[in-house]
């Protein structure tokens, strides 16, 4: 994930090396709080609509592309968006 040489100052960890990639969104948070997660950085713009995020402890910052190219080229705004996220906050960056 080419995002995480931008986040200087932050582990990163991907569903996929975490072995969690074939989890439902649901289970996805769960396990991601259940491992002292902070934030989970996502594409997926009907997680909003799939979940109830009401009771969640984990941020969760959605992204509109997975586009390198654009996600590159709105990287300042990401990361401010990261930095500034607080615990159990939904928040969509839009471009």
């Amino acid at each position: 994930m080419p995002l995480r040489r931008l986040l200087i100052g932050h582990s990163v960890e991907t569903a996929f090396e975490k072995g969690w990639a074939t989890l439902d969104n649901g289970d996805l948070l769960s396990a991601a709080e259940n491992a002292s997660f902070q934030l989970l950085v996502t594409t997926d713009q009907n997680l909003r609509y799939q979940q109830n995020l009401q009771h969640r402890r984990i941020a969760i910052l959605v992204l509109p592309t997975t586009r390198w190219s654009r996600i590159q080229a709105h990287a300042p705004e990401i990361v401010a968006a990261i930095d500034a996220i607080v615990p159990g906050q939904y928040r969509e960056v839009q471009w």
